[in-house]
């Protein structure tokens, strides 16, 4: 019998993907194992693999087709023995998801119908009809009102109900003169809001729609670009962690002299290898292979601080997996570090080197990016002196570095100068309190100033 392929879920919180491409055609034969298909989530593009064997009968959604949902039959194999005609008329009825297009700005909008009432139970005797509502700008009351941007504009400014403006433009069209007649003649006042009862939460503020946002601006003035996967995933995360998650921010200043003497020690050091390119260090650490590491000790040192916030219960790690944000054209996406507290620099520094180069292309696995005990956002090297980041559900915790500067300070007395990087610690206050968060950055400020201390 035929044998469905199915969008697979390439993660656990994947809804939906693209079917970037198709490496296979109909009437291919296929094995376990074998690459069918490119699959682009919101974070990476993935191969997908075959899990059985059989002649690919029919390929049921096209390549570059967008939102897909997981489950979704994407492909029919034919079985051994099994004639790919039969087994691809199994696959007509499933069509290709499509994007809906955007209605065009100068089409007229259809009007929305009224749904029709539900059916009543019949009653014992005929109930009298109901009076008809009264007709304003030409329609019943309860349906669309036809008007001109600009008279719904002065209409919400007077407090004028527009729908019961009687429109003399074309078709009932509420035009400037109607809004302005009704506002002479003082009729059509809107009606006044009920008042909330006393201690009832205020309304949350509603976002503005899309075509609010594009009346703002003249029609030739910008071009539209579609959200890709990551860029959605990016803001419904983003609206997640500021809404439900209470920030609490601490900053510290460490000083990076001794920090960058070992750090020069260390590059020197290194032996040579061979690459393709030729002989190459073994490593190179940067200030960031050394951030990472420092913070992986000081969770290590603070393990209350090393935790994740559930309803049920804290999440206590035995390990610290540092993610590392990383620029990513379109966005932007955490490698984890995997128990970076028990690895040494010159691993963290190769490591993160080939997480960033493979980020860049989507190529990372699901298991490099997702999970993790905190993260690290280092804008430094844009010269930023000092920011605050959002902290990324599942963590507790998320630092973030700006840039290393020579700054006058005082030590012993005596104005020096000294190269000074300013970091803040943002928390989430229901598993790290203020003073849990300050002993964990007073911990990684430790580390940075007395870095010998990586080293054992």
């Amino acid at each position: 019998m035929p044998i469905n392929i199915t969008m697979p879920a390439l993660s656990p919180t994947m809804e939906e993907g693209n079917l970037s491409k198709w490496l296979v055609k109909e009437g291919d034969r296929v094995s376990p194992g074998d690459v069918i298909a490119e699959i682009e989530t919101d974070k990476a593009t993935m191969e997908v693999e075959a899990v059985d064997e059989g002649t690919v009968a029919k390929l049921v959604v096209p390549a570059g087709t967008e939102g897909v949902k997981v489950n979704a039959l994407i492909a029919v194999l034919a079985a051994e023995g099994e004639d790919a005609g039969a087994a691809a008329k199994s696959g007509d009825g499933a069509a290709a998801p499509a994007k809906a297009e955007a209605p065009k700005a100068d089409a007229p909008k259809a009007e929305t119908p009224k749904p029709e009432a539900p059916e009543q139970e019949p009653a014992a005797a005929p109930a009298p009809k109901a009076e008809a509502a009264p007709v304003a700008n030409g329609h019943a009351s309860g349906e669309r009102t036809f008007a001109s941007p600009l008279a719904r504009r002065i209409a919400r400014e007077a407090g004028v109900d527009v729908s019961a403006v009687a429109g003399t433009g074309p078709h009932g069209r509420v035009v400037k003169a109607d809004v302005d007649a009704a506002i002479s003649s003082g009729g059509a006042k809107a009606p006044a809001a009920r008042a909330a009862p006393a201690g009832a939460p205020a309304a949350a503020p509603k976002a503005m729609s899309d075509e609010q946002v594009l009346k703002l601006f003249a029609e030739d003035s910008y071009e539209l670009v579609p959200h890709d996967n990551m860029r959605k995933t990016i803001a419904r995360r983003l609206v997640e962690a500021t809404t439900t998650i209470p920030h609490f921010y601490l900053t510290l200043d460490c000083d990076l002299d001794a920090l960058l003497a070992l750090r020069t020690q260390i590059n020197a050091a290194a032996p040579m290898k061979k690459t393709e390119k030729g002989e190459a260090p073994a490593y190179k650490l940067s200030v960031n292979d050394m951030v990472i590491k420092a913070m992986a000790m000081a969770l290590m040192a603070v393990p209350d601080a090393n935790a994740s916030w559930t309803e049920s219960a804290m999440v206590k790690h035995k390990h610290a997996d540092v993610g590392v944000a990383v620029s990513i054209p379109g966005g932007l996406i955490t490698p984890i570090i995997r128990r970076a507290d028990e690895k040494t620099l010159s691993v963290i520094s190769n490591e993160m080197k080939d997480l960033a180069s493979r980020a860049r292309s989507r190529k990372l696995k699901p298991e490099e990016y997702q999970g993790g005990t905190t993260a690290v956002s280092n804008l430094g090297m844009f010269g930023i002196k000092d920011f605050a980041a959002v902290i990324n559900p599942p963590h507790a915790t998320i630092l973030a570095v700006g840039a290393g500067e020579e700054r006058a300070v005082v030590k012993n007395g005596e104005i020096k100068i000294a190269t000074i990087m300013s970091v803040t610690l943002s928390t989430d206050h229901r598993a790290v309190d203020g003073a849990l968060g300050a002993e964990l950055l007073v911990a990684f400020k430790r580390m940075i100033e007395n870095p010998m201390g990586m080293l054992v």
